[in-house]
Formats: C-alpha cells, structure tokens, sequence
C-alpha cells in the first residue's frame, strides 16, 4: 500500500516535473516569493543551457504555494504530490524555519522520496545553529548552502548558488555571465576558493570520526587554511574582491570552532586562527569599519604576545608579535593617532631587531623589517621630526627590499613594496635638500611601475599604487611651469581611481582618493 501510494504521487493528473519545491515558514513567505519568481525568470547562459540534454535555458517551474497546514496533523496530499514531482528541495532557512513542524516534514519527504536529490539551504537570517532545521544535517547530511544575508553570500552570489545547484552547472559558469576577461578569472579563483573550502570540510569531518589520525589530518586541513591565507588571498585581493575574500576568512574560521576547546590547540594552530583574525580586521579596515578593525587586532594582539611569553626565545613567536605590533600601529596612524602608531611602530622594529641577524633573515623577516622601518620613516617625515633620522629608517627600508628581491627573484610583490619604499625615500632626500638622488629615486620607482604594469596590466593591487604614486609625483610638482604636468598625472590618478572603484566600489582607500582627486579636477578647471 505505502510503496503504491509512493509510485502513484508522481503520476497525478498535472504530470509536470517541478524544478525545485521550496519549503518555507509563513514568516518567510515573502522572500520564498520573491526567489520563486527570480527562479523562474531566469535564463541559463546558451553555452551552459546547450550542455544541459533537452532542458532548455529555463530552470523550470519552481513549487512553492501550498494549503494551510495550521489545522492539519500532516503534509496534504496536494504537498506530498509536488514534493513526489520536485528535482531539488530549497530550504528557506531562518530561526522561524528552525521552529516550523511543517519545514522539517517536508524535509523529511524529500529525502525519503529523493535521497540523491540535492537539498540547497537558503540562508535568509540568523546563525546557521540557529536557522537551520535540525533534518537539514540528521546522518552526517550537509546540503548546499547559499548564505543570502548582506554580510554573506549577498543576494546576487547567493542566488546564483542556488541556481547552480537546481541546474547542476558550476557556479563559476554562472558567475562569468557577460563578464569581461579578468572577471572571468575571478570566477577561476571562486571555484578554487569553493573546492578548497569543501575539501576542508572533508577533512575536518574525517578528523572528528577518526581521533586517532586527528594529528595528521589537522595539517592538512591547516595547510588548506594556509593557502587560503596566502596564496588565495593575494589572488582575490589582485581583483578587488574583498566580499569573496571575507567568505574565504569565515570558511576558515569555522575550522577552528569545531575544534572545540581553544585552549587545546597546538600553538602554531592558535597563531594561524589569530591570522585568520588578521585578515578580516584588514578588510574591515578597507571598507573603513575601523572599529571592527581595532577589536579583530587586539585580538590578535593579545594571542601573539600571550604565545611571545609562554615561548620567549622562539624566534617565530617574536616576529609575529611584532607583525601584531605594526598591524596595530597602521590603524593607529590611519584615524590620526601618529604618537600611538609611532611607539607601536617603534615596539615592533625593537621586536625584529632581536630576532635578525646576517644569518638568520627569511624572507618574511626581511618584508616586515621593510615594512617598519618604511613607516617610521613616513611618520617622522608626516610630524617634521628631524629629517636625519627619516632617511636612515627610508634606507633600511630599501635595503631590506632589495635583499628579498634577491631572495624571492621569481615574485612580483616584493617588487610593488620597493616602489612605496622608493617613493618614501624620494620625500625623505627632497627634504633633506639632496635633489639629484631624489630624482634618482623617483625614476626607479616610475620604472619599477612599468614592470608592474607589463606583468599584470589588471592587477588592482598595483593599479592602486600607481595611482598612489602619480599622486605623489603631482604634489611635488609646486611650480607655475609645471602645472601641466601636475595635472597630467592628476588625470591619470583619478582614471585609475575610477576604474578601481568600478570594480569594488567599498573600498574606504579608494573613495577617499576619488574625492581628493575630483576636488583637485575642479581646481585645475578655474
């Protein structure tokens, strides 16, 4: 009787298949309508559709309206027909879906009638623990999730997820719908940061059902964090998108929660979880939220110094209290506090000093020391502290970078750093009346951009410093004579200005810049 009554469902008079059947609290009705609708307008790119065997480019009809259940003790018949006729199941997933009876039936349904059926999670609000119903993750399932809230996902990627899944296409064909050639290539970097974000998943799975292998498989999954720090992060960031890069963070964060007890954790893992930390008050920062910034740096802070102390003479934990110390400092300097970020700047150069010796330099020694000793120069010449002093820091700075080129010959950045340390120095001999050797300095800087520019003309990391460096060039530029070279490298700032901001247009760096350079486009027209 009960298999019978199975079979019949999918053969009730309206036989139409549905593409997906959405399962909803009433609270969420109107969002569950408005994603109907979006679904059912949408069009799969030709060259995807045309790969999908006699479906078409339309997803097809999505199920969503249903009798009111208020007053019955199970799922209607009309329900238990659609869901029986349904390819994929979308779970509107909110604390008001965590409660419903009728979510968690239909749930339930789904996956009796259609156990190798995807199950898309629909994140609309709340914490996952706290939206998702329980039948979403019973048996060790994990269904796809799309996280449409502003600070995830967003609605656009989102939704895009969701379409991915019902369609069954990649994500990133999707993502590359009428975009152009680097956009392309962000979607690459997408689906590298989704594949690695699942295949630590699996391992930190597999590490919790196999206690015994816990130890090997925590370095692989760290060494997935790893990558998503450094690698990964200096791809995204190249392309200006930081909403991708916050995903990437949150991903990696949730390893480290289901470690369990903090306090547990090896060292090194505590100080990659801190990293984690770093990198999202970085992109706070950029979108100007320094608050949010501040807190994730204390936080950082506080675990370097704690990690410094328990291990003192481990050079490692010194140089990343000293990293602490100068990520700390920036922000200090960037709302204004200049006393504040000198003695941070200063504590971390101290830090660094007793770690570095001609035979102890890696090469992210060698980048911090540059980064420091660059900053107190730019601090001491920005609060007209004697000049002697800005230069000796503005030469180290020089020559720490061009000891890591010579490590590091293959990479590009250390190459991007030199520039800013050039530019510094540049101000540093121009204050000190040493003219000739300015000039010197500014001409490697202008050719080291070219270089730049001919190895990757899209990367917005360097765009963002050759505008920064025109900008530089055209203030220094203070006679009547040449004022129609100040304003050609003006103009060329504020074109780089706008396309950066075309491409992310959050960044706090790059609004403050549009409006310097607008204000000075008006000024050149009086």
């Amino acid at each position: 009787m009960g298999d019978a009554d199975k079979i019949g469902i999918g053969k009730a008079a309206d036989a139409r298949r549905f593409a997906a059947f959405i399962s909803y609290s009433h609270a969420d009705a109107e969002t569950a309508a408005k994603l109907q609708r979006k679904l059912e307008r949408y069009r799969l790119p030709k060259r995807i559709a045309e790969t999908r065997l006699n479906a078409g480019a339309s997803l097809g009809s999505i199920f969503r309206d249903r009798e009111d259940l208020a007053a019955a003790a199970s799922l209607s018949a009309a329900i238990r027909d659609a869901i029986a006729r349904a390819e994929a199941l979308i779970v509107m997933c909110s604390p008001d879906a965590a409660a419903s009876p009728w979510v968690a039936a239909e749930i339930e349904l789904f996956r009796e009638l259609h156990p190798g059926k995807p199950v898309l999670a629909a994140l609309l609000s709340g914490e996952p623990a706290d939206s998702f119903p329980a039948e979403l993750t019973t048996n060790g399932n994990e269904p796809l999730a799309a996280d449409l809230r502003p600070q995830g996902d967003g609605e656009q990627l989102g939704f895009l997820k969701i379409v991915a899944g019902i369609a069954g296409v990649p994500l990133d064909a999707l993502i590359q719908r009428d975009a152009q050639r680097r956009i392309r290539r962000v979607t690459v970097i997408t689906a590298g940061a989704l594949a690695a974000m699942l295949i630590m998943g699996i391992m930190t799975t597999l590490a919790l059902q196999a206690r015994n292998e816990a130890a090997r498989q925590r370095a692989e999954a760290e060494g997935l964090v790893e990558y998503m720090l450094t690698d990964l992060r200096e791809k995204l960031e190249g392309v200006g998108k930081i909403n991708i890069m916050e995903g990437v963070n949150r991903r990696a964060l949730q390893y480290y929660r289901k470690q369990g007890n903090l306090a547990m954790l090896p060292p090194d893992s505590l100080l990659q979880r801190a990293r984690i930390i770093e990198a999202m008050g970085e992109d706070d920062e950029k979108r100007g939220k320094f608050d949010a910034a501040r807190r994730k740096y204390s936080e950082l802070h506080r675990v370097t110094s704690a990690l410094m102390t328990r291990d003192q003479e481990n050079p490692d934990r010194i140089f990343s209290h000293a990293r602490s110390e100068n990520r700390l400092a920036l922000l200090a300097h960037s709302q204004g506090n200049v006393v504040t970020a000198l003695s941070g700047f200063n504590a971390s150069n101290a830090l660094l000093k007793s770690i570095m010796t001609d035979h102890n330099l890696k090469p992210e020694w060698l980048q911090l020391a540059a980064y420091v000793n660059g900053n107190i120069c730019a601090v001491h010449l920005q609060t007209h502290r004697p000049v002697k002093g800005a230069l000796a820091h503005c030469r180290t700075a020089v020559a720490f970078n061009e000891r890591l080129i010579k490590a590091q010959p293959e990479k590009p950045e250390p190459i991007y750093d030199l520039i800013f340390h050039l530019a510094w120095l540049d101000e540093a001999l121009t204050a000190s009346s040493d003219t000739r050797r300015a000039s010197e300095a500014n001409r490697r800087a202008l050719e080291l951009i070219r270089t730049l520019e001919a190895l990757d003309p899209e990367n917005l990391l360097w765009r963002e410093q050759e505008m920064q460096i025109y900008v530089r060039l055209a203030d220094k530029l203070t006679g009547a004579n040449e004022r129609p070279l100040r304003s050609l490298y003006m103009t060329k700032a504020l074109e780089i200005n706008r396309k950066l901001l075309a491409r992310e247009s959050g960044n706090a760096l790059w609004v403050r810049y549009r409006s310097r350079l607008e204000k000075y486009q008006k000024g050149i027209g009086r």
